[in-house]
């Protein structure tokens, strides 16, 4: 056993979740959600065309899909905390670098190592560490932990006008430093599993010798990543999952696509922000309730809200051709529904997995659900693209992307208990 933790009067594991839950908050304000006023003030730059920096998001996304898979077992052999350092140090690095850059090969090498970094040092490793300290609050401390990346969209405003104040070069490179202030502090704070230290997962100490056997052994119970590869669980899973992420990766186009609708640039951008809204709300009730519901039963009504959310998109576009339709309906449906469904989609997903597959390779089976995630997510944008270049409208996309997301609801019902 390592050395134990003082004992304190709040469990460890919620100053984990509240230290990653800053990370995870930063890394979604700057990147995830983030970095798109940075694309622009880059491509405005530098000249460079649509397409060719575009390719810099396909090689982030298929990238972080191939990495994925192997942080867990990376995480298992050197422990979270020299992981997450080595990734802190990378992204940091690499945005600096970006601050620096000139052409653009050094954009791609420099989204390379990012992706890298972020892959390590954010997310995933979060994950599999508050999965290992938690059981029975699992479900709140993952809510918690994502409630983090749901924020990060209400401070765009700042980054743009940081942009427009200091300049994109000036704003990337203090992004850089602002992730090794925050992030090296964190890789301090994780922790493997609680039993090196002299704890159990929710600071519950076992009442009986039983219990403590239980516990201690739960850490080497689950599923080998071979034996989740090849339960149907894991596929139904994996694929609902990556279709929700596909849904939600549309929202690249939503004010592009919501202009070809008839609504303003402004009014447009107002309903968006008010459906981030709804995602942050999701994320926080779901921590509220997932422990004390059937979260199977939970994820059927959050990819269902998603569906009317994205149905809602579908009507405002097909508003003027259906005189029924009523495009103030889609409207509502897409500013309740949409960012409500996901968000509260996302923790669950997350816990079910180590509901079904237990805790140890919890980290690697996050990976791989990532690994799907990241493919549904490059092909949403591409199928969007297409389907406009091809029928010069957004419309047939949202049909398409609307009855993928009912065929996922199924999909979730079909999950039975693992043996």
């Amino acid at each position: 056993m390592r050395s134990s933790i003082r004992k304190p009067n709040i469990f460890y594991g919620w100053w984990i979740v509240l230290s990653a839950g800053i990370v995870q908050w930063y890394s979604s304000a700057v990147f995830w959600r983030g970095f798109p006023p940075f694309f622009d003030a880059i491509l405005s730059t530098f000249g460079w065309s649509t397409a060719a920096t575009g390719a810099a998001v396909s090689i982030q996304r298929s990238e972080s899909g191939l990495i994925s898979p192997f942080v867990g077992t990376v995480i298992k052999r050197f422990g979270p905390k020299k992981v997450m350092a080595f990734g802190i140090f990378l992204t940091g690095g690499s945005f600096i670098w970006m601050s620096r850059m000139q052409e653009l090969w050094e954009f791609y090498c420099a989204i390379t190592i990012l992706t890298l970094g972020m892959s390590f040092g954010t997310f995933i490793i979060f994950l599999a560490v508050v999965g290992n300290w938690f059981h029975k609050n699992r479900g709140k401390a993952i809510s918690m932990l994502m409630a983090g990346a749901g924020l990060g969209g209400i401070t765009i405003p700042l980054i743009v006008l940081g942009i427009e104040e200091f300049g994109w070069r000036n704003m990337i490179f203090s992004v850089g430093l602002g992730f090794w202030i925050l992030g090296f502090p964190t890789s301090l704070v994780l922790r493997g599993d609680p039993e090196d230290y002299g704890q159990y997962p929710d600071g519950e100490k076992p009442t009986s010798d039983s219990d403590s056997k239980e516990q201690v052994d739960s850490r080497n119970t689950g599923f080998s990543v071979g034996q989740a590869l090849r339960n149907g669980n894991f596929w139904k899973l994996a694929l609902a999952a990556g279709i929700s992420q596909s849904v939600f990766t549309s929202n690249l186009f939503h004010l592009t696509s919501f202009k070809e609708f008839g609504l303003t640039t402004t009014f447009a951008a107002t309903i968006i922000g008010l459906s981030w809204w709804g995602d942050i709300s999701g994320r926080i009730i779901v921590g509220f309730i997932t422990d004390r519901f059937d979260r199977k039963k939970l994820l059927t009504i959050s990819f269902s809200l998603l569906t009317l959310g994205i149905l809602g998109v579908s009507i405002i576009a097909s508003q003027n051709e259906y005189e029924y339709l009523d495009k103030n309906l889609g409207i509502i449906l897409f500013i309740i529904f949409f960012g409500l469904g996901f968000g509260s989609s996302v923790p669950l997903r997350l816990t079910l997995a180590a509901d079904y597959f237990g805790r140890k390779n919890y980290g690697s089976m996050v990976g791989i659900l990532n690994t799907v995630g990241a493919v549904f997510g490059t092909l949403s944008p591409l199928l969007i693209g297409l389907t406009k270049d091809f029928t010069g409208e957004y419309k047939y996309a949202y049909y398409i992307l609307t009855a993928m997301m009912i065929f996922s609801i199924p999909l979730v019902i079909s999950l039975k208990k693992n043996n």
